[in-house]
């Protein structure tokens, strides 16, 4: 009786193994795919958008968050003042993380 109790035993040591295994290939892919889905996407995205900051120059023409289109003035370390419409009296101070998109000043 006491041998079936000791085979049991080891049986049962052994199919708790087994499920840790299964278990842990199982969670290895979803693990990837959470990655590949959503952590290296957003460091691509942060990495354009730092790159994009660095390169902002006074004259720029930005577009924002919110689809507005204007020349940036004047350039500190978080903000931006950005000038709107045509008649040159609309500036606006504002964070650069507002900033959607930057198309360069043409050169003359």
């Amino acid at each position: 009786m006491n041998l079936l109790l000791t085979a049991a035993a080891a049986g049962g040591e052994a199919s708790v193994g087994m499920s840790l295994v299964s278990l842990l290939i199982m969670i290895v892919p979803f693990g990837l795919l959470f990655y590949f889905m959503l952590v290296r996407p957003q460091k691509k995205e942060q990495k354009r958008f730092n790159e994009m900051m660095s390169g902002l120059e006074v004259g720029d023409v930005i577009v924002t968050t919110g689809g507005f289109y204007g020349v940036v003035i004047d350039i500190s370390e978080e903000d931006v003042i950005v000038e709107f419409g045509n008649n040159k009296n609309c500036r606006i101070p504002m964070r650069k993380t507002a900033i959607a998109q930057v198309e360069k000043a043409e050169q003359q």
